[in-house]
């Protein structure tokens, strides 16, 4: 079960999270997706990893099947603007990045490939 609470933003409900999220995770994976703001994703992320910047995307492996993904949508769509993507696609990427690190992967050239066949097979790329 995924655990997806949005916001006014129609952007952010727009993207197939649980299929993409089974589709890298299993189905019997729980996963919780908090939308948040560069607040609260920065003061978790100097909670947790002891840094101060505002993150894109933070995730907890919480146990093999469950984790939390922090999606910072303010940071996704100033990073948007500079990339010269839509907020929609750069949200998915992000969500998808922090499903596979929730999968044990590290950045590289692995991750990246797996990042872009899932981005693709969901219409975005």
């Amino acid at each position: 079960m995924i655990d997806v609470r949005t916001t006014v933003w129609g952007r952010v409900s727009h993207i197939p999270y649980e299929k993409i999220a089974r589709a890298v995770l299993g189905a019997r994976y729980e996963l919780s997706l908090v939308i948040c703001g560069d607040y609260l994703a920065q003061r978790m992320n100097k909670e947790y990893r002891h840094k101060t910047y505002f993150p894109n995307v933070l995730s907890f492996p919480l146990s093999k099947t469950e984790g939390e993904i922090f999606l910072n949508v303010r940071k996704a769509e100033r990073e948007a603007r500079a990339l010269g993507v839509s907020v929609r696609e750069r949200l998915a990427l992000l969500f998808v990045h922090g499903l596979f690190h929730l999968n044990g992967l590290n950045h590289g050239p692995r991750m990246e490939s797996l990042e872009q066949s899932v981005l693709k097979k969901y219409g975005f790329r």
